[in-house]
């Protein structure tokens, strides 16, 4: 048994939903943040007297600096800290509008931004603690072009959780910074994005990929052994890296055929 303090933003579906009723059922105690106050509260429930629900829209900071006040009010720490808000788009680089750009950004880089400013410094005051960000694969190769926005978010993300790490690295070993990165996810994600198309009948194995549950099984073991990046779906996400990095023309004029 577990029981660690998490505090799990995006909880009330998907990945979030699924990782929290993983972590509850071991021991962990939880404070689930998202904006969804019906979904979250059912979430909460469903993972019993050790989860409280937070209402957060993590977009705003003051926000986000509630949520880790009332964490540590209410179990007087925090182990873990998972920023795992996101939202994806559907528009190619030349169609996007000013406020395509910054909503994408404000979901996916900012909000995690506010989350790492607002629980570092609890970390560093008991000399460790354990930050994940979520981000995902195409925040590594340009896998699907229209997701554009999406994917310079996500690179962003990326570069701002290295970073962080590489900042804490000599003074603070004891504080882990770790990446996440799932590659296609059976959940809604894809039907929430901005300017989404329904996904057509017949569609292909291939995208229909790993189930929230099986993901966020990779991000308990992640809590457990904390290390710099996981991929969620590693032998067929590191090929496609390996590839990309070694020919960046041949990858590209593959996915263009």
């Amino acid at each position: 048994m577990s029981d660690k303090v998490i505090v799990l933003t995006g909880a009330s579906a998907g990945i979030g939903a699924a990782l929290a009723k993983q972590l509850a059922a071991r021991g962990d105690n939880l404070m689930l943040a998202a904006r969804s106050v019906k979904e979250l509260n059912r979430v909460s429930r469903a993972c019993g007297r050790n989860a409280m629900a937070f209402v957060t829209d993590v977009t705003h900071r003051q926000d986000v600096n509630r949520l880790r006040d009332e964490a540590i009010r209410t179990f007087d720490h925090v182990d873990v800290w998972i920023n795992n808000v996101g939202r994806g788009i559907s528009c190619n680089v030349l169609d996007l509008t000013d406020d395509d750009f910054d909503q994408i950004m404000a979901v996916n880089v900012k909000s995690a931004l506010y989350g790492m400013q607002a629980i570092l410094p609890h970390f560093k005051e008991r000399g460790q603690g354990h930050l994940i960000n979520v981000s995902s694969f195409l925040g590594r190769i340009p896998f699907a072009s229209n997701r554009s926005a999406y994917s310079a978010a996500k690179a962003a993300l990326n570069s701002l959780t290295a970073n962080l790490r590489m900042d804490l690295r000599a003074e603070f070993p004891n504080i882990h910074v770790s990446l996440v990165m799932p590659g296609v996810v059976t959940t809604d994600f894809a039907a929430n994005a901005l300017h989404a198309a329904p996904i057509p009948a017949g569609a292909p194995p291939a995208m229909m990929g790993q189930t929230p549950e099986e993901v966020a099984a990779v991000m308990v073991d992640l809590i457990d052994h904390p290390r710099p990046e996981a991929y969620t779906n590693p032998s067929a996400q590191l090929e496609r890296v390996k590839s990309y990095y070694t020919d960046v023309a041949a990858f590209e004029e593959q996915m263009g055929r």
